[in-house]
């Protein structure tokens, strides 16, 4: 996983609310890109299941600065098939669905 923090000027950060974006390429093969906002300092985790609602990967669990945020997922342990991002942060819980094909 690789973190990239896209700083915000302070006008943006006051309008910054949680959010989880579609991962992107999708379906992928290898890698893909994940986006995520994260609104104020809090406790934030992204995991991912499989199809069947059985835990895959946690990519992180950590206490996380506000602002908005893309990690590079590398997939490569994973079979074909469809999966499940979920990305808590506080009391909001996002998820979106990820293809694989290898």
């Amino acid at each position: 996983m690789r973190e990239i923090n896209n700083p915000k000027n302070h006008d943006e950060m006051i309008a910054l609310k949680f959010q989880l974006s579609q991962n992107y390429p999708d379906p992928f093969k290898d890698k893909t890109r994940i986006k995520y906002c994260i609104a104020y300092k809090t406790r934030v985790s992204l995991t991912i299941f499989n199809s069947k609602d059985k835990f895959v990967k946690k990519i992180f669990d950590k206490e996380h600065e506000a602002g908005a945020f893309e990690i590079e997922f590398d997939a490569g342990c994973l079979a074909d098939g469809t999966y499940f991002y979920k990305l808590q942060a506080g009391d909001n819980i996002y998820s979106k669905k990820m293809m694989v094909k290898k």
